[in-house]
């Protein structure tokens, strides 16, 4: 819930500064509050910089007032939406069978749902962290369809504390074995406080196809940052 009209174009201005320059190894994708969707899609579509929204409801259309359906954010030229994620179940109290409704109807309209799921600091600390999340993936993920999974270390997000690369490619490699049939198909992006100064090792972890940016992603210098230290692949 970041960010204005004028920031938005401000962002793309200087992202296409950086492309212009120079292709990253990366494919961007960038996923704004809502009331930004048309302004900045305008302005990333020539960059070949994908738009994605940050919620879908789980029916196409209806009584839902303040809800946007997957239909509605297709129109608006968007490619993914992000489903599940950290905040959305912890301030809205969406559970796994809601994230699968989201996620089955970000499939039915066209669109590549990022799936997200992560366990907390106290969930880790009893050693839960991978029944945790493995019970959310085995719950959240549509049976069919094409999807990203995001592993967000809910620990590890503006707490101070930061996942090691151990840790990383830990539960990266768990979720890859739980993804079966679809673990070659899946990218499993990594969504624990990226920043430029860890952004490098991340991307290097094994299993880690890409990250999901947060608080850095409002900045297009930090944004661009981290695009850079992708590597080839």
């Amino acid at each position: 819930m970041n960010g204005s009209l004028a920031a938005a174009e401000a962002f793309a201005f200087q992202l296409g500064s950086h492309l212009a320059k120079t292709r990253s190894a990366a494919e961007l994708l960038v996923c704004p509050p809502a009331t930004l969707l048309q302004r900045l899609g305008e302005k990333l579509r020539p960059l070949n910089v994908e738009l994605g929204a940050q919620d879908c409801h789980a029916k196409p259309s209806g009584a839902f007032t303040g809800d946007l359906g997957a239909p509605m954010l297709v129109e608006l030229g968007c490619r993914y939406v992000i489903v599940g994620h950290s905040e959305r179940r912890q301030f809205h109290k969406e559970d796994d069978a809601t994230v699968r409704a989201k996620a089955e109807a970000a499939l039915a309209a066209g669109l590549t749902p990022i799936v997200c799921v992560g366990e907390t600091e106290a969930q880790r600390e009893s050693g839960q962290a991978e029944s945790v999340v493995g019970s959310q993936l085995a719950g959240s993920l549509p049976e069919a369809g094409a999807i990203v999974v995001a592993y967000e270390p809910v620990w590890a997000i503006g707490t101070g504390k930061n996942a090691t690369q151990a840790d990383i490619q830990a539960m990266h490699g768990f979720l890859r074995s739980r993804l079966g049939t679809r673990a070659d198909a899946t990218r499993l992006l990594y969504g624990g406080s990226v920043k430029p100064q860890n952004a490098a090792e991340t991307l290097a972890t094994p299993n880690v196809d890409g990250v999901l940016v947060g608080g850095a992603s409002l900045a297009a210098e930090d944004f661009w940052a981290i695009a850079s230290a992708t590597p080839a692949r």
